[in-house]
């Protein structure tokens, strides 16, 4: 982080005082547009639409406008215009700037930018389990009194926000999404890959060009920089056979390697890890031992369920250690941990059945919520599934129905795309179609309320609903359970 240029990077942005941000209620924008603000900036920005986040922006004092128009950047008069990677180059505040000469960077390039004003940062990158483990590693860290700076995929009630901003300069943590290779402009000190999968088709060809982009991401740590990866999966052991390739050829040594997983994943011996031990089940919720090299660390009993988050628990742990996480504050923050927004949230009960809404947007991610779900005492499960994009379901059309064919009963609604402009000839009715020509269950359904009519009719007490997919059908579980705040 002493790279001379970096900290040029980080001065120039201290000096732009007035921050404007195209596509600013989205979830990542939001949060970067509230940390912007308490670092002292004059923040506003613009959406298509309104939305309760917007509603919290305000609330905090940063205006938001409905609607895009060239004539919000005559008004605010920004030092710099920060944008998604959903807005195209005819959006007409990002023309606008274009002619009065302001700088434009995307939402990557900004939170890199961020992170380079701090002294320690941890960037968690990750197809699956991103949000949840880097919640989990800032609870440890506010836990061990390390204050960090925290920026989320989804809301955190711990935080009531997305983000939280702690003592300057000090140790950020974040999620590290792979979707365009966002994460390449980041600058890590820590950096985690907690599993790796065929994802974001739209941007990568295939598997090889998935494990090519985190090994460029891991690539970016500096000499004395920590990996944390897992032991057991063969995919980031490519990544890591491809980065040492990578630093060999460079003559650069590679980055201090801290592994998770079971005792049994360990072969090597001396590997610097932290290891599940004593793994049981009770009520469906995991209880085991941390062991960090062979030495007991913390005894955990996990409310959020399933045998990924037990990985995930042991990766907060390994990247909050690089940063002064204890094992009283893993201890106490974890057994405490209840989840973040989205994550196998269980919103209410409807009709006498618990309801679990969670992101499972990928096959693998499913294939996870499924197996935590089966260790939850219930009846029946009801499964109600949206898939995420048109590009997505169509290139793991074959994985989606494997993943989904045991369902007890399943309805899958519509796809949800915001960024595609065509649907490819694609519809969840086909992947319906393949899940019950393997002998699946599954029904389709186009509205949201012929799915609620389907449950009024099934449900009993006792059961289990499952809402799986982007926010879109998420809030299909807060109408069930007449949930009105994410936040507490």
């Amino acid at each position: 982080m002493s790279n001379k240029p970096l900290k040029n990077e980080w001065q120039q942005l201290n000096s732009m005082k007035r921050i404007f941000f195209v596509g600013i209620g989205g979830i990542s924008m939001s949060g970067l547009a509230e940390l912007s603000r308490s670092f002292g900036h004059e923040v506003t920005g613009s959406d298509r639409h309104l939305t309760e986040r917007t509603e919290e922006l305000e609330r905090i004092g940063i205006s938001v406008h409905e609607g895009h128009q060239g004539a919000w950047i005559d008004q605010f008069k920004p030092d710099l215009v920060v944008h998604t990677a959903a807005v195209h180059d005819d959006n007409p505040e990002l023309m606008r700037a274009r002619e009065l000469g302001i700088r434009l960077v995307d939402r990557a390039t900004y939170l890199g930018w961020l992170n380079l004003g701090f002294d320690q940062v941890v960037n968690i990158a990750g197809t699956h389990g991103k949000t949840t483990t880097t919640a989990m590693c800032s609870l440890i860290l506010i836990d061990a009194g390390v204050d960090p700076t925290v920026h989320l995929g989804a809301e955190l009630i711990q935080f009531k926000s997305t983000v939280r901003s702690g003592a300057p300069g000090r140790v950020m943590v974040s999620e590290a999404c792979e979707y365009k290779n966002s994460y390449h402009r980041f600058h890590s000190t820590t950096a985690a890959v907690l599993n790796i999968d065929y994802d974001h088709v739209d941007c990568f060809a295939n598997l090889d060009e998935v494990i090519e982009s985190f090994t460029e991401f891991t690539d970016h740590l500096p000499t004395g920089g920590q990996l944390v990866v897992p032991a057991f999966d063969t995919r980031v052991q490519k990544m890591l056979a491809a980065l040492k390739r990578r630093r060999l050829t460079a003559g650069q040594p590679m980055p201090k390697t801290i592994w998770f997983g079971g005792n049994s994943d360990l072969t090597v011996p001396g590997q610097d890890a932290f290891c599940y031990d004593n793994l049981t089940y009770e009520q469906g919720l995991s209880r085991f031992d941390v062991l960090h090299n062979g030495l007991h660390y913390c005894t955990l009993s996990l409310h959020v369920p399933g045998l990924h988050n037990v990985h995930n628990a042991l990766a907060a742990i390994a990247c909050a250690h690089t940063c002064g996480g204890t094992p009283e504050a893993a201890s106490r923050a974890l057994n405490d941990f209840r989840g973040a927004e989205g994550r196998f949230t269980e919103t209410g009960t409807y009709r006498g059945a618990r309801v679990i809404a969670d992101y499972a947007h990928h096959p693998a991610a499913a294939r996870a919520t499924l197996e935590a779900a089966s260790h939850v005492p219930h009846n029946k499960t009801w499964v109600v599934f949206q898939p995420l994009t048109f590009s997505r379901t169509k290139v793991l059309m074959d994985e989606f129905a494997d993943a989904l064919k045991d369902c007890e009963w399943l309805v899958l609604a519509e796809i949800y795309s915001d960024r595609e402009k065509t649907n490819l000839g694609i519809s969840s009715r086909d992947l319906a179609d393949r899940i019950n020509a393997l002998g699946g269950n599954a029904l389709f359904e186009q509205s949201f309320e012929t799915i609620q009519k389907l449950l009024d009719e099934r449900v009993q007490t006792g059961d289990l609903i499952l809402v799986l997919g982007p926010e879109d059908i998420r809030t299909l579980a807060d109408k069930l359970t007449g949930r009105t705040s994410h936040l507490g």
